[in-house]
């Protein structure tokens, strides 16, 4: 738990959270996207309207990158994934097993299934784990498009994405330890 912090996200905003490890950067994100409760305070956001991405990649390693992307697709009711595979760089990829790619190439199927949810609210834990500059600018450029087509992005990152974001610093709250029980894997919801 984080004590003291408070902040809004608008439709074409970007937020970013910094601080050192252990601050509580996950906690904020987790609680934020409804996967644990608030030990304190309240959270205003319909889930419906959250994607969140996690430390996992959460994909399955016995499909294909494009039975993936068409799995989460369903789940979120929608239906094109072209976009995903075009913007991730994974359409030469598309047929091959998720589990032969390499862990950058997992790290971007991971969040191409940002695109297939149609979910305005992007809530992500270092999303650019395991990827190179070059995959890192992709997902720069997701993001853009992503808020520039009035989603919001809220986001625990120690690199510059090339995004404009504003910085909350968790440094200055002080953080306390709210276990939780539910085993969730966070790798994507």
């Amino acid at each position: 738990m984080i004590d003291g912090l408070s902040f809004d996200v608008m439709a074409g905003q970007v937020r970013v959270l910094r601080g050192p490890n252990g601050i509580g950067k996950t906690t904020v994100l987790r609680t934020l996207a409804g996967l644990q409760n608030p030990v304190a305070g309240q959270v205003t956001c319909d889930p419906d309207t959250v994607a969140y991405g996690g430390h996992a990649d959460g994909i399955k390693p016995t499909l294909t990158v494009a039975e993936n992307l068409r799995f989460w697709a369903s789940v979120f009711g929608t239906s094109d994934i072209d976009a995903a595979l075009r913007d991730f760089n994974l359409w030469d990829l598309r047929n091959r097993l998720a589990g032969t790619l390499s862990a950058g190439q997992k790290r971007r199927l991971g969040l191409a299934r940002l695109l297939v949810t149609g979910r305005k609210i992007w809530i992500l834990d270092e999303p650019t784990v395991s990827l190179d500059t070059a995959s890192v600018a992709l997902f720069g450029a997701a993001v853009l498009a992503h808020v520039g087509a009035g989603g919001a992005a809220i986001m625990a990152t120690h690199i510059d994405l090339g995004v404009d974001a504003d910085i909350i610093d968790l440094t200055p709250y002080r953080a306390t330890y709210a276990p939780t029980s539910d085993g969730f894997d966070e790798a994507f919801l």
